[in-house]
């Protein structure tokens, strides 16, 4: 698990390095779907690795770029597991109890930094759900004027 959290960690630094610094240097809104919190709750959480230690490493990986808003879409994982669609992934397979790790992980960390995440409840309708995250992210925007 230890390796498998390390090379997400080097995934982010290059991503970083190669897209978002450039990016964010030229003006750019940067939208991602995973950054460091899903390593710390997959890895740490649910993973039985320090949660803490994977901060640590992850911060350093960032080198000091953090999300200015993180959604916490958050869906039962009976209700999450009809809606997938498709066969699951590797991560996807994995008992029961890993994912609802994963979900405490996830709203664990939000109520650990309000100023940063928000948890939004996506068992509510699709329109209601985009709602949410379009006010979330205009709340933002809002807050953060670009040039």
């Amino acid at each position: 698990m230890m390796a498998e959290a390390l090379l997400f960690m080097a995934s982010r630094a290059e991503l970083l390095d190669k897209v978002i610094r450039p990016a964010l240097a030229a003006g750019s809104l940067i939208l991602c779907d995973r950054f460091l919190l899903a390593n710390v709750v997959y890895q740490g959480y649910a993973g039985g690795l320090n949660v803490e230690h994977l901060w640590q490493i992850g911060r350093l990986a960032a080198g000091g770029i953090e999300p200015d808003l993180t959604l916490v879409l958050d869906l039962p994982v009976d209700a999450a597991q009809k809606r997938r669609g498709r066969e699951p992934d590797r991560m996807e397979s994995r008992k029961r109890e890993f994912h609802e790790r994963v979900r405490q992980g996830f709203l664990t960390e939000a109520q650990r930094r309000p100023e940063r995440m928000r948890v939004i409840g996506a068992s509510a309708a699709v329109d209601a759900v985009h709602a949410a995250i379009c006010s979330e992210v205009e709340s933002v925007l809002a807050a953060h004027p670009r040039t």
